[in-house]
């Protein structure tokens, strides 16, 4: 219901519906829609961002362990394709609603944290130059994976995102590429 109606249309009355229970049932567990959210938040980015990122960690390479994130969340979203739609809208309604936001479970915050040690490392470890600009190429790859969260949640299908990411691969491995002399 979240990511359908947005935090603000989103009713404990809807959600119950939804979730085929009664509104007193749902009151009976999460004493306000904000602590339901904040649940639905943090188990969202369990199953998906802290299950990419754990997955990510135990590679040696940037590429692996993009790689690694996005079969991950791939398989949260083959799972229930709702998921990366929430994520997507939890990112819109922190900037509608800071007040949503908790810094701890922020799954663009923890996203850019990941992408930021996953980069500095591959510039320690020589596969990136010195020269390059941190900031900019993480803001650079947190657009492509939110974007691929968006089309996860709104757009395609998982097979669709399959030859999508494979095809992202390529294109960092530089092996899409064929250039003229």
């Amino acid at each position: 219901m979240f990511s359908e109606l947005g935090y603000d249309a989103a009713t404990f009355q809807a959600i119950a519906i939804r979730a085929d229970l009664t509104r007193p049932a749902i009151n009976h567990y999460f004493a306000s829609k904000r602590v339901l959210y904040g649940e639905v938040v943090d188990k969202t980015n369990e199953m998906v961002v802290a299950a990419g990122m754990a997955k990510a960690e135990v590679e040696t390479s940037l590429l692996k362990r993009l790689s690694a994130f996005f079969s991950a969340a791939m398989q949260a979203e083959s799972r229930d394709r709702s998921a990366a739609a929430f994520l997507v809208t939890s990112v819109l309604e922190s900037q509608r609603h800071p007040e949503l936001s908790r810094d701890e479970h922020n799954s663009l915050k923890t996203s850019r944290a990941f992408v930021t040690w996953a980069v500095t490392d591959a510039i320690e470890r020589g596969e990136l130059t010195t020269e390059t600009d941190v900031a900019t190429l993480v803001e650079m790859l947190i657009a492509v994976m939110w974007g691929m969260g968006f089309y996860a949640g709104y757009v395609g299908g998982h097979d669709e995102l399959t030859v999508i990411v494979e095809k992202l691969e390529l294109l960092l491995a530089n092996k899409l590429w064929k250039l003229a002399d």
